[in-house]
């Protein structure tokens, strides 16, 4: 068994180099003679990558099957009610949740924000049909949603316009958070047909608006923002 002559680790007699720090491997009593096979592979093998469309192909042949089964049991086994709707519903958004990263990557990512949205207020229409009444989707579901896919447009706009980093997102989703519970407090009221006024939303709004003073003032002063990225390692 060999040695290397500058860390002393322990050699194959197949080896060229040393392993730990590569100094070449020279026995004057093997000079001339064959080579013994190294015991290692020298091929590496590679698992074949699944393709983009394959995943797409496996994914909306689950889908699909999920929902004609479900609403082939629903109108020919369980038909008391219609749930289906739910399945049929969940599947939808799957499928468009997932559409840009494993069917197609290059759809602007504003508009699949606006399918996203889309896509959760038809699974709610869906929704309600089961119930007795839509009232709460038109006056509080569907208002919700189109608020909450407006923000996240918004945000997504800001963050791809302007230099994003962690102080300057969190700056925007403390803008934003104080604001969609104002307008939910105010869709809540508007469906029972209560006065419009604030409450609780009132002191999320108080505590937010506390939040961003401080943080722009963080962004504003340089000394401030390099030091909270030091000490939190932004």
């Amino acid at each position: 068994m060999s040695y290397c002559v500058n860390c002393g680790v322990e050699l194959e007699a197949s080896l060229q180099e040393c392993p730990l720090c590569h100094t070449p491997v020279i026995n004057p009593k093997t000079i001339g003679k064959p080579v013994p096979s190294s015991p290692y592979p020298v091929d590496k093998g590679q698992v074949e990558v699944v393709k983009r469309k394959d995943l797409g192909i496996l994914l909306s042949v689950v889908l699909i099957a999920t929902s004609v089964t479900c609403l082939l049991l629903n109108l020919l086994i369980f038909n008391h009610t219609r749930w289906s709707l739910l399945v049929i519903g969940i599947c939808i958004c799957l499928f468009v949740f997932t559409f840009p990263a494993v069917y197609y990557s290059k759809t602007p990512v504003y508009i699949s924000l606006l399918a996203d949205g889309v896509s959760v207020a038809i699974y709610l229409y869906m929704i309600g049909f089961l119930t007795p009444s839509d009232t709460w989707f038109w006056q509080l579901g569907l208002p919700i949603v189109a608020l909450i896919t407006a923000m996240m447009e918004i945000f997504t706009f800001l963050a791809r316009k302007f230099p994003f980093t962690i102080l300057s997102g969190a700056l925007c989703l403390f803008i934003e958070i104080p604001l969609f519970c104002v307008a939910l407090e105010l869709f809540i009221r508007h469906m029972l047909t209560e006065p419009l006024s604030i409450t609780w939303s009132a002191v999320v709004l108080t505590v937010c608006t506390i939040i961003d003073f401080a943080l722009i003032t963080i962004l504003v002063k340089k000394r401030l923002r390099n030091e909270v990225r030091r000490r939190l390692h932004f």
